[in-house]
């Protein structure tokens, strides 16, 4: 299934192509450039301690003498860096002067310990590294590796991004097939995966996701996820510079952190994942409830009343009804609110249109650059992931009865491949570019996709039904008691072969001191949250076995449980 009929976003790169690019889409180097061109003095980064400001044509001066120093010690086209670090507008000048010099840039998890990014830094063919200086000595300590490294911050005998400068020999036009960036995503055992993105498949995907995703060049969005992943790096970092929008980064995942920058970066557009949207409202929402019942109850139906004018009239009336609640979390002053990185309950998605925020939930994967679907602000629907983009195809694979398959993607945003695993490749990757997501959902007649779970992850129920976690996680998101829960199948029925479903519930800390640590009331009324959940649930999908667990269970850097170490840590 094709759709059409988006809005153009790419249109102006009509009027530089032949001149500061060919093809249809320009390199990344010459996405940059172009928008220095067309807004040279708009602030481009931002960051906070120290607090350093670039407009466009002052980052691509120090870029190009970045990039000027790494071509006069011998870095040539082909050659791959890594960056590694917290959030900062150095490491964002390190990221695309590699990319300015001809490189290929390979970005680090700076949550991996030293032995786990000398493994990827090793397979990946990696010559050169810029880290944040705390880590810098500790990373091929040794020397094996051959690794010449950059300090992000100053560290005693190292080159730093701040002080490394040379003179800058153009490239000439990029050519779109070229990797420009590696992102690896795979664990720490096996074969790594490293997802090769092309020129084409970055900025077609920066392009195409503006087709829903309307950016203004006066906007200032918020990097707070870790933009060494792709959603943050393509949905904050590479669309602000596409349009000339302020880019605004933030170092700690922590609410009082997030709500001083949102109000003094004045921040318009944030993006975020779903737990931190599920924390701000459940926040919100246990703030009127101290009001007392009368006060909720009030506060709901003004809610409901916003929620239906909007999507009914597209009146909205929730950003002044509700502008004190807002403020207390800086939300006040958004335009837009972004989830991404995982399912988001609609329960959240509907509270935040009512508040009267406009809400955008999208789709993706890394093998896609990453963003492949977006819900319109304006025509969102509440339990899909979002539209299609122009020029992407979808397909649904071996349906079941209710409509639900596996989901292959087409388009210019799929991968060239994994990085040296052609095995890896060929089990997702068709010979025609069909890319098996490995996901399973269904996508109606108008191009909106609907998530039910990870193809790896469905537990195959006695009856032989297929029940996906995620569903049954989806329920457990906004009870306020709850820090995190992970569900998992278990061998219920070893001689019969017969499959359960758990779930690994972490009480928050603060509920844990509320209850003072009885261990047996809590485990009571955890309990009775999952009744309640069954009674709401059909039966097949019904959990059969609780354990509460009191340490934190393993967490990707974008805040996504890792089920496979759960799985390894309690069997």
């Amino acid at each position: 299934m094709k759709n059409v009929g988006y809005r153009n976003a790419w249109a102006f790169l009509d009027g530089y192509r032949g001149k500061e690019f060919q093809g249809k889409w320009p390199g990344v180097n010459e996405m940059f450039h172009i928008s220095v061109l067309r807004f040279p003095d708009h602030l481009a980064f931002h960051s906070f301690e120290p607090e350093i400001k670039l407009t466009f044509a002052e980052a691509e001066k120090r870029i190009k003498e970045i990039a000027g120093y790494l071509q006069s010690t011998g870095f040539r086209e082909g050659d791959k860096a890594a960056v590694s670090g917290r959030n900062s507008t150095e490491w964002t000048l390190a990221y695309f002067s590699i990319i300015y010099a001809g490189g290929i840039v390979v970005p680090l998890d700076y949550s991996l310990k030293d032995n786990e990014m000398e493994r990827f830094i090793s397979f990946g063919g990696v010559s050169r590294l810029f880290i944040d200086s705390e880590r810098i000595d500790g990373v091929d300590r040794d020397g094996k590796l051959g690794l010449v490294k950059y300090s992000i911050g100053h560290a005693d005998g190292y080159e730093s991004v701040d002080t490394m400068s040379g003179e800058y020999k153009p490239l000439a036009f990029r050519n779109g097939s070229d990797v420009a960036a590696i992102l690896f995503t795979s664990g720490t055992t096996g074969t790594p995966k490293g997802v090769m993105l092309t020129h084409d498949n970055l900025i077609s995907d920066c392009f195409l996701t503006q087709s829903i995703l309307d950016i203004r060049n006066n906007d200032v969005m918020y990097a707070i996820l870790p933009i060494h992943h792709a959603y943050a790096m393509m949905a904050v970092v590479y669309i602000s510079i596409s349009c000339g929008a302020t880019v605004v980064f933030g170092k700690k995942l922590a609410m009082s952190h997030i709500i001083r920058e949102l109000k003094e970066g004045k921040v318009t557009v944030f993006m975020a994942v779903p737990m931190l949207y599920n924390k701000m409202i459940g926040a919100l929402m246990a703030g009127v409830r101290k009001k007392g019942p009368v006060v909720y109850s009030i506060v709901r139906a003004l809610m409901v009343l916003s929620g239906f004018l909007k999507k009914t009239f597209g009146i909205n009336i929730g950003n002044r009804i509700f502008h004190s609640m807002l403020s207390k979390l800086s939300l006040d002053g958004l335009r837009l609110c972004i989830s991404g990185g995982g399912p988001l309950p609609p329960s959240t998605f509907r509270m935040f249109q009512e508040l009267g925020l406009d809400f955008l939930q999208g789709y993706g994967l890394t093998e896609a650059s990453p963003v492949t679907h977006l819900n319109p602000s304006k025509a969102f629907r509440v339990e899909s992931v979002g539209k299609l983009f122009p020029e992407e195809e979808v397909r649904i694979v071996n349906p079941d009865s209710d409509g639900n398959g596996e989901i292959w993607i087409k388009g210019p945003m799929v991968m060239k491949g994994y990085y040296h695993n052609e095995e890896a490749t060929k089990e997702v990757l068709t010979e025609d570019g069909w890319l098996n997501t490995g996901d399973v959902g269904h996508q109606d007649k108008d191009g909106y996709l609907y998530l039910t779970g990870r193809a790896k992850n469905v537990i195959i129920t006695e009856g032989g039904k297929n029940v996906f976690p995620e569903e049954i996680e989806d329920h457990f998101q906004l009870f306020s008691e709850i820090d995190q829960v992970c569900v998992v199948g278990y061998m219920a029925d070893e001689a019969l072969r017969k499959e359960g479903i758990r779930i690994l519930i972490r009480p928050t800390d603060e509920y844990r001191e509320s209850m003072k640590n009885d261990e047996a009331a809590i485990a009571r009324h955890m309990n009775e949250l999952v009744e309640q959940v069954n009674r709401d649930i059909q039966h097949y999908k019904r959990i059969t076995k609780v354990t509460i667990v009191t340490d934190k269970l393993p967490m990707t850097s974008t805040s996504k449980i890792k089920r496979s170490d759960v799985m390894k840590l309690y069997g």
